[in-house]
């Protein structure tokens, strides 16, 4: 008796093992899907600042499984090939175009390289030459473009070392590039599998408390250590449009470099020992040190030490020099900034940050030009009189904006914008820019005026606007608002100031994206792009941007597509209804309650919603507003279940309000904090018949500190975590959910661990679950083979547990 019933339980764990897993090749989705997924991209494109050439850049619209299935080291938080010395994520552009704007006509690029592998495209200063590196079986070359006649040449052999980046930098002569070589006695890596190590690997803590969140591909060991050193450490030499190459610094681990403005000066940043097992490789010791044009060091102007340790919050940042740059309205200076509060933001402080200026050589003392309230966020240079500084603070969303005389510190900054970073509909706008004679772009003035371009969200939709800015009396003055109503237009940039053209795209629901330039005073529209629209199919479906609100009073939004042919009169038909979503925080009940979508945006259906499904006879709520709100004192968190609950419950209410849904025939998915959402509702909530998570964290004690805005820690919010953790309520889920990860996600706090551990505590207690694990894939997902097949999981498990 004992024997047969060992027997038994044989059997059934043989059945169970069976059922368990799928031995699945790669599918590829219904038909309706397929064609919509299985399109060729557009070009993007690149437009000189004299408006005389594009460039056209075309890339494939997926990568092949092939492509991710290379050789790849993950050290210090890069992914690098070291075959092939460049990151291992490079999307490569395959082919390039250039036409004279005048035209009608793009021209092939001749003497490209066979099956292009193109990426680091660098225009020269004066624009007439492009620079880019191609990547073939054993490195990276290098190769130049001659704009006018549309042709290419090779420069070097692939012995550029990309691993640390863009590895080429234009000098100021549009005839020589300073480029980053192999060494040419660069020791053989080690093959951690093979090398014995040869004691075991000490981490220690000298008692400072620090906030590091959970980083992905660190250093592990000394194997680690000396192999992160051999990938990045380069030569730099100086190469002209012959391929003459010209040795100029000796092996380093350089990580940035840049001329200044005149080009008489080169800063160089390099990584300095000791490495960490802890932190990226951005925050190892740096060094930055300024070069003359020939190569003389002329003054070491920034050591940073190891960076361990930083205090908690988003408006921390770390002791020193840091947000180092050249002025770009100056020959030959350099401008940094320095914490008043010793970066953290737990200290009370009048002033956060002091902004300074030292001019090159370097031999008289750096001036201070500014001190801010909150934290330095940026700078936009002008001239030695003009400058336009902001400032920020994460925890109270506020911003403001300075208008300062950088030669003249005593003169007080004037505060000319003042306002909650979060709210949309009271934006002024982006200061415009344009280049100087240094071929840097500085802020735009004429006649003391500068110029504002904005998104232009209103309560009553999108109206881009262009703003004249006076620098006197600081009032603005609209030059011109897009009034479109069937159509989306987005001013990109002024190309003429006097004559007043604008480069601007316009769109459609069903027109593709296009470039034009329009006449500000005429108001003429000059069409220069003509992309045809590769989704013909669904050129008919209903779009609408739906308006409701929470039970709180919130307003929400989402825009809802309808099938084709759907009666909207009689609604006899009710439709099941997919709802995709990303969570986002608030400090504000008004600014979480605005809206930025608009209907006339083209429709671009991709891996990244549910749009496909319109196709499939499903109503579609893309982009649904899911706020949630932290006022005052409260962090958005402390109520985030109840508040995630009420968004779900508000966006079906909405729809079944208009007589379109079955409202017990809903599902809901997001994609990493979309996927967090949609975990917790099928645990807390009854809204759903199933939902679809992708590459999402479940488990909060695995980012013990801090996770998309939660600035607080495990230990000092223990049950807040607890609670918004998926996997911590497992027992609850009883709804069908399909799991999906890429194997190799490298996205900090999203390792494809969640996905794993969440599925096995959900299938040994009993919930129905399937797991999908995307072979190669990232945080995103690139190859074609995955994403058809992605499609179809979703399809088949829509079909299965919504739809019938």
């Amino acid at each position: 008796m004992k024997k047969h019933f060992l027997s038994l339980l044989f059997i059934c764990f043989l059945v169970s093992s069976v059922s368990a897993q799928e031995n699945l090749t790669y599918q590829k989705p219904s038909a309706s899907i397929l064609a919509l997924a299985d399109y060729e991209r557009a070009p993007n494109v690149s437009i000189d600042s004299k408006r005389q050439y594009i460039l056209f850049i075309y890339r494939s619209t997926y990568k092949s499984l092939s492509d991710l299935n290379q050789e790849e080291m993950r050290l210090g938080g890069l992914r690098i090939n070291p075959v092939t010395n460049i990151s291992s994520s490079v999307t490569y552009i395959t082919n390039l175009k250039i036409r004279k704007v005048t035209d009608k006509v793009e021209t092939q690029v001749s003497g490209l390289p066979e099956n292009a592998r193109i990426a680091n495209i660098n225009w020269s200063p004066n624009e007439k030459k492009i620079a880019f590196t191609n990547t073939v079986a054993n490195g990276v070359e290098l190769w130049v473009i001659d704009v006018a006649s549309a042709s290419a040449k090779k420069l070097t052999d692939a012995n550029l070392n990309a691993n640390s980046g863009n590895p080429i930098s234009w000098m100021n002569d549009n005839e020589t590039l300073l480029v980053n070589m192999l060494p040419k006695n660069r020791p053989a890596l080690i093959d951690s599998k093979k090398d014995l190590p040869k004691g075991p690997t000490v981490s220690t803590s000298d008692g400072s408390k620090s906030q590091n969140r959970t980083y992905p591909d660190l250093l592990k060991n000394k194997t680690d250590e000396t192999n992160f050193e051999t990938l990045l450490t380069s030569e730099l030499y100086k190469v002209n449009l012959s391929g003459k190459l010209d040795f100029f610094k000796a092996g380093d681990l350089y990580v940035g470099k840049t001329f200044s403005p005149d080009g008489k000066y080169l800063m160089v940043t390099t990584v300095q020992k000791p490495f960490s097992y802890i932190v990226p490789y951005d925050r190892f010791p740096l060094k930055t040190v300024v070069y003359d044009a020939s190569g003389k060091e002329v003054k070491v102007v920034n050591e940073v030490p190891l960076n361990e340790v930083l205090p908690k919050g988003f408006s921390s940042v770390r002791k020193g020099k840091r947000n180092l740059g050249w002025r770009s309205d100056k020959p030959a200076t350099w401008a940094y900034v320095v914490a008043l509060d010793e970066g953290d933001q737990a200290k009370k402080a009048d002033y956060r940050d002091e902004v300074f200026c030292w001019d090159a050589p370097f031999t008289g003392e750096p001036k201070s030009i500014i001190k801010t309230q909150q934290r330095f966020d940026g700078v936009i240079w002008g001239n030695d009189n003009t400058a336009i500084v902001t400032d920020d603070w994460y925890d109270t969303r506020n911003t403001k904006t300075y208008l300062i005389n950088p030669s003249n510190p005593n003169q007080a900054p004037k505060i000319i914008f003042d306002r909650n970073s979060q709210d949309i509909y009271s934006d002024p706008g982006n200061f415009e820019t344009k280049r100087n004679d240094f071929n840097r772009y500085v802020l735009a003035i004429e006649n003391n005026n500068a110029y504002l371009i904005g998104d232009g969200f209103t309560k009553d939709g999108q109206f881009p606007f262009i703003d004249e800015f006076n620098l006197g009396t600081l009032k603005t003055k609209r030059l011109y608002t897009s009034t479109f109503k069937d159509k989306k237009e987005d001013l990109i940039s002024i190309e003429d100031f006097k004559k007043g053209d604008v480069l601007v795209q316009i769109q459609s629901k069903n027109d593709f994206p296009n470039y034009y330039f329009r006449n500000l005073k005429s108001k003429k529209l000059t069409q220069i792009t003509d992309f045809k629209n590769p989704f013909e199919s669904i050129k008919n479906v209903y779009k609408e941007v739906i308006k409701y609100k929470r039970k709180d009073g919130v307003d929400l939004s989402g825009t809802l597509y309808l099938p084709e042919g759907y009666d909207r009169v009689k609604k006899s038909e009710k439709l099941p209804l997919l709802i995709w979503a990303y969570p986002e925080e608030y400090k504000d009940k008004n600014s979480a309650g605005q809206s930025n979508k608009n209907p006339n945006e083209f429709t671009y259906p991709s891996y990244g919603s549910f749009i496909y499904w319109v196709t499939k006879g499903y109503a579609v709520l893309d982009d649904a507003s899911f706020p949630i709100i932290g006022e005052g004192t409260t962090e958005p968190n402390d109520t985030f279940m109840t508040q995630l609950v009420d968004d779900a419950a508000a966006a079906i209410d909405a729809v079944d309000k208009l007589g379109y849904i079955n409202r017990k025939k809903c599902a809901i998915g997001g994609h990493s904090y979309g996927a967090f959402m949609t975990a917790n509702l099928l645990t807390h909530s009854d809204l759903f018949a199933c939902g679809i998570a992708r590459s999402g964290a479940y488990n909060r004690t695995l980012t013990p500190f801090g996770f998309q805005s939660e600035q607080r820690n495990y230990w000092d919010i223990p049950n807040i975590y607890n609670e918004m953790s998926p996997f911590m309520n497992a027992d609850k889920m009883k709804t069908p959910l399909l799991l999906v990860h890429g194997d190799a996600d490298n996205n900090p706090g999203t390792f494809t661990l969640q996905s794993e551990r969440y599925f096995q505590a959900l299938k040994n207690l009993g919930a129905p679950v399937r797991l999908v694990l995307l072979p190669k894939e990232q945080h995103g997902y690139a190859a074609k083979e995955n994403i058809l097949h992605l499609l179809w999981e979703q399809d088949q498990f829509l079909e299965k547990y919504l739809k019938n």
